[in-house]
């Protein structure tokens, strides 16, 4: 049951008093930006995962899955209204066991339980029916739509090594499939080829050279069936765990213009795969198409709760510093892991945290440098769509707090002393900590109003506090901030 409180508790506010506060500066070097974000860098995922799906003796995928997600509850859709848009990715582990049913397919089997089958289950199927539904949801809602294809239409698996697919990719199903959707006016940003096949793989594996050929195969097909460059859909691969002999072999195969995002899946973020963006250069970049606190479904009882945001938040803001352009939270619903609850659409505190970067931090990324301390993440971007900087801050501390001042960097200054940031404007600030101060509570409150649907199911206003440019910003123990300082001077930024 959700109640509805006007404030959080005032027992929150005398705890913070209490808390030990430690004087921090930050600098933010705005001469030049040290990476680039898409404008829509926040995106989920939606996966094929059926009821039957479980891990540890539970199972919390429910119908949160493609193929029976109910597409009318209002709260599902003012959830993803409220991003204007989201970057949705269609796909997960068993996109490789989906088969559409058109052109030549006409038998259209639901996944069922089957012990040598990939991920223990046998092959599922997309109808047509079930297509048009989804896509007049995507258009209802306004999403950026990734749809991840089944790259192993065609293989079999080896006889002599287990978890390899052998073969060449049958395009054909893959066609129809598009031909359809071209038919019908639907939009896809970007088709993404295979889900977890590179490397080692998860369940199975494509060896780089043959990926490499196939997708050669895929992007030839797009350029073929979409035939204005302004509204062909991009080619993504290859949405699998980073091994650098694998990347570099099949981006060596398919060559350069082929793939035009490298789209690799994490669950801790490592720098690896931008070497190979930048010995490669794919047109846009490294994205990660999937990321997660923990696999199999998320934890229940941290990834539904506020102290997740202190992994995806985090996690985010070290993305973006690595140039990646794309980052896919898994999942938008399902499993222990959805920025929504499974059964009653109602959002998770991860989502404030995701709505709000999705508002506030623009595509251009600062540089920032404060005193060591691990406690204390820092993050700058240029504001999104209007002047200025917006910064997060992510405090880990069970009882210090921060008192933030801020210094900008001198442009073409380099090794002089920077100089102490006084604004003349209010910032805007937006506070994040949990409803009880336990941070595995499942109800965020936002400057001290607790986060709940309204009657309507309407996402709550998340208006900022405005406060006095003379004070420091201050940071509560065990809390997330976003501030944004509209005359903070950044040439970066104009």
């Amino acid at each position: 049951m959700y109640f509805k409180f006007t404030f959080c508790p005032i027992i929150l506010l005398l705890w913070a008093s209490l808390s030990f506060a430690q004087n921090v500066n930050v600098v933010i070097h705005g001469a030049a930006s040290i990476a680039k974000t898409d404008d829509n860098f926040v995106c989920v995922t939606l996966d094929w995962w059926p009821a039957e799906k479980c891990d540890y003796n539970q199972c919390p995928w429910g119908k949160a899955g493609i193929l029976n997600l109910d597409l009318r509850y209002g709260a599902l859709i003012n959830a993803i209204k409220a991003f204007n848009p989201l970057r949705i990715k269609v796909g997960g582990s068993l996109q490789d066991n989906v088969v559409y049913k058109v052109g030549e397919v006409s038998s259209c089997p639901n996944f069922m339980k089957r012990e040598d089958g990939l991920f223990g289950f046998s092959q599922g199927c997309l109808s047509m029916e079930r297509w048009d539904q989804l896509n007049r949801f995507f258009n209802h809602t306004g999403v950026k739509l990734t749809f991840g294809l089944n790259a192993l239409f065609g293989r079999n698996e080896s006889q002599t090594e287990k978890g390899l697919w052998i073969g060449d990719w049958q395009p054909q199903n893959t066609r129809d499939f598009m031909q359809y959707t071209i038919s019908k006016g639907y939009k896809v940003d970007s088709y993404e080829f295979g889900n977890q096949l590179s490397g080692s793989g998860m369940g199975a594996k494509v060896d780089a050279k043959q990926y490499g050929k196939d997708v050669i195969v895929l992007k030839n097909l797009v350029k073929e069936l979409y035939a204005h460059p302004e509204t062909q859909p991009k080619v993504l691969g290859p949405g699998g765990f980073y091994e650098e002999k694998w990347f570099n072999t099949f981006l060596e195969v398919s060559g350069q213009g082929i793939v035009d995002g490298l789209t690799h899946h994490i669950y801790n973020l490592g720098p690896g795969v931008s070497d190979v963006v930048n010995k490669f250069r794919p047109q846009l970049g490294a994205w990660v198409s999937e990321s997660g606190g923990a696999l199999n479904g998320g934890s229940k009882d941290v990834s539904r709760t506020f102290a997740d945001g202190f992994w995806y938040l985090d996690q985010m803001g070290m993305a973006s510093t690595y140039d990646q352009k794309v980052f896919c939270r898994q999942a938008l619903i399902g499993g222990n892991y959805g920025l929504l609850n499974a059964t009653t659409f109602v959002p998770n505190p991860d989502y404030y945290g995701a709505l709000l970067w999705h508002r506030l931090m623009g595509s251009t990324v600062l540089a920032v440098t404060k005193e060591s301390d691990p406690d204390l993440r820092v993050y700058a971007h240029c504001a999104k769509k209007k002047p200025g900087v917006s910064l997060i801050f992510i405090n880990l501390s069970k009882d210090r707090s921060f008192n933030i001042t801020l210094s900008n960097s001198k442009p073409g200054d380099a090794g002089k002393p920077n100089y102490e940031f006084v604004g003349k404007q209010n910032r805007e600030e937006y506070h994040l900590r949990a409803l009880t101060g336990d941070i595995k509570d499942d109800i965020v409150c936002l400057n001290d109003v607790p986060m709940v649907q309204t009657d309507s199911e309407d996402i709550p206003a998340m208006d900022p506090k405005l406060v006095d440019a003379s004070t420091p910003i201050s940071i509560a123990a065990q809390s997330i901030a976003y501030v944004t300082i509209r005359d903070f001077e950044a040439p970066a930024c104009v």
